[in-house]
């Protein structure tokens, strides 16, 4: 029988996204094998070839192009297929390509890496992870949209830059979709362990008012609309989102992190994928953690879900 060589993860798709996770996932030295695949191998093989050769001055991976069935035995499969989103789009205007997509490949990939825990990138995450779900035999807990760790990340930077705090001193989620109809659990936040609301009244640099909690939502939404126009793209942060993912997948670090996947109607919520904070591990989802919100933020957080499902019901999936 073949030794495995250490923690494997294979990389669905090689565009902007998955190169950059590939790369990430080297420069880190997150895992030690890495396998890129896509309809374009060329590109696949080139990607591939560009991170193995500066391998020398970072952790040692092994990094190889292939095909699905060299998907066998990965630890991890991160899916970054179908088509990215454009100046101007919405995610939800790519569902019905990326689910076409998604439906004819995964079932594939599966069947080769049957035990492999899914990290799922491309847009809209929230309706692919659910898609997912239904084309393959996968458990739930297996299945994980990155959803709204990169939000949650805009936010906190977005908070820390206005409270002249560092970032890690920041705890905040952004929950919901990853997308337009996502929510902000203000009751929640804290900073230096301090309720934000309390760390304002203390400190003049940032107000607790609607209007600048509004201004930071809008802010956050529009996020990564403004990389987009502005580069043509988003990559490097959903690249180091996702390494953290897949981190805390192959350290079973346990992390509290707020992903997408079947909420089973917690919080009143409709069936659908979405991002709560869970405890994600070796095993994927590990335990999904039941904060306390307020029932403003409750109704938020179902209108969310009602506008997610009202996409899958229009989605042939």
């Amino acid at each position: 029988m073949e030794m495995k060589k250490g923690k494997k993860i294979t990389v669905l798709g090689a565009g902007n996204v998955g190169a950059s996770i590939a790369y990430t996932l080297t420069v880190m030295g997150t895992c030690s094998e890495i396998v890129m695949i896509d309809i374009n191998k060329e590109k696949a093989k080139g990607e591939a070839l560009d991170i193995l050769q500066g391998v020398a001055f970072c952790p040692t991976v092994d990094i190889t192009d292939g095909e699905y069935e060299d998907a066998k035995d990965s630890d991890i499969v991160v899916v970054t297929l179908g088509i990215a989103r454009k100046p101007g789009q919405s995610r939800l205007d790519l569902a019905q390509t990326n689910v076409n997509i998604i439906k004819d490949v995964m079932p594939k990939i599966v069947e080769f890496a049957p035990n492999a825990i899914y990290v799922v990138v491309s847009n809209p995450v929230d309706i692919l992870t659910y898609t997912i779900l239904k084309c393959t035999n996968l458990k739930p807990q297996q299945v994980i949209g990155s959803g709204t760790v990169l939000d949650s990340s805009r936010l906190r930077t977005a908070i820390a830059t206005k409270a002249d705090v560092n970032i890690k001193n920041v705890h905040a989620y952004v929950l919901g979709e990853h997308g337009d109809s996502s929510m902000v659990p203000w009751s929640m936040t804290t900073i230096g362990g301090i309720d934000m609301k309390d760390f304002c009244e203390q400190e003049d640099c940032i107000s607790y008012d609607p209007e600048t909690l509004k201004a930071i939502e809008t802010e956050v939404r529009t996020a990564g609309a403004q990389v987009i126009k502005c580069k043509g793209a988003t990559f490097y942060a959903i690249a180091l989102s996702v390494n953290k993912i897949c981190d805390s997948i192959l350290r079973d670090t346990g992390s509290v992190l707020p992903v997408s996947c079947m909420t089973n109607g917690r919080y009143g919520t409709e069936n659908v994928c979405l991002s709560l904070p869970y405890m994600v591990g070796i095993t994927g989802i590990q335990r999904a953690l039941q904060p306390k919100f307020t029932p403003e933020e409750e109704e938020l957080l179902r209108a969310s879900s009602k506008a997610l499902k009202a996409v899958i019901d229009q989605l042939s999936i």
